[in-house]
């Protein structure tokens, strides 16, 4: 199977009063198309860093990516964007929100097509009652609804997902991460999510990038997440690999993560014993 997106030696360098500063250094991944895969790593590693520069917000330094057979330059709609503040116009509802890139992308359909794709979008993140309410009058939860059915509205080549729930209570994420989870199975829309959540990792990827220490980030360890799909939040957590897995990631990001040398990929050892200070932990923040 080829790759559909091919990230290749990827090095950002910001100038500073001691020389050139390497955040990411030969940094390489290769997706498959319809693949769900999450960047993990402590902060400041460098994580956001490479979103933004697949997204084409930010200059690369050294290397290249390609999506679809094209190398990429600078940013397009080709990519739908799911910042951790949905930063939503304030003078425009939600509709009027997601509309703006339609238009802009389906400049060819008729109005009432460009219509019926706002509204079902907005209606499948549970905004139908809310679609003409402006963002001041919605919940921080609701508005970042509005940021992910801006995104998919687009019929993006790829999802890029910069901490999406990070700035949501604990219920509000879970409800939204079920809410993610249900698009993204039913558009396959090739996807890759920043986050500092080893539980929301778990249950939303096919594979977790793990992300050594910056400066000179670059990928440690690559887990794989082989629980069926569809997903639902209890039968991930009952599943016998579930604490396998989580103490993995753990295990990385507590100590292997401080060093350039990377860790067996864990499909291919033993996995560590679980204790059960692990299975209490409900998040570990890192």
């Amino acid at each position: 199977m080829s790759n559909y997106v091919e990230l290749s030696k990827l090095n950002k360098t910001y100038p500073s009063p001691k020389g050139p500063q390497v955040i990411v250094k030969d940094f390489d991944l290769n997706i498959q198309k319809g693949e769900f895969v999450t960047l993990i790593g402590h902060s400041g590693c460098g994580k956001s860093t490479v979103l933004s520069m697949l997204a084409g917000l930010n200059e690369i330094t050294d290397g290249g990516i390609i999506l679809a057979g094209r190398e990429l330059s600078g940013a397009g709609p080709d990519r739908g964007v799911v910042f951790q503040s949905p930063s939503l116009l304030p003078w425009m509802t939600a509709f009027e929100n997601v509309m703006l890139g339609v238009e802009q992308v389906f400049y060819t359909a008729s109005k009432e097509e460009r219509r019926e794709i706002v509204e079902y979008y907005l209606t499948v993140v549970g905004l139908g009652d809310a679609m003409h309410k402006k963002p001041a009058e919605l919940s921080q939860g609701m508005r970042q609804r509005v940021g992910i059915a801006r995104a998919f509205a687009l019929k993006p080549k790829m999802l890029l997902l910069d901490e999406p729930f990070g700035m949501l209570d604990s219920l509000t994420r879970y409800e939204l991460q079920q809410v993610l989870i249900e698009l993204w199975r039913k558009n396959k829309i090739t996807a890759l999510m920043v986050t500092h959540d080893v539980d929301e990792a778990l249950f939303l990827s096919d594979r977790i990038v793990c992300m050594t220490d910056g400066p000179e980030a670059e990928v440690g360890d690559i887990l794989h997440v082989n629980f069926p799909r569809p997903r639902e939040r209890k039968a991930v957590m009952e599943h016998p690999d579930y604490y396998k897995l989580r103490e993995h990631l753990i295990e990385f990001l507590e100590v292997h993560a401080h060093r350039k040398d990377s860790m067996t990929p864990v499909n291919s050892k033993p996995y560590p014993p679980v204790s059960a200070k692990t299975k209490e932990a409900e998040l570990i923040p890192v």
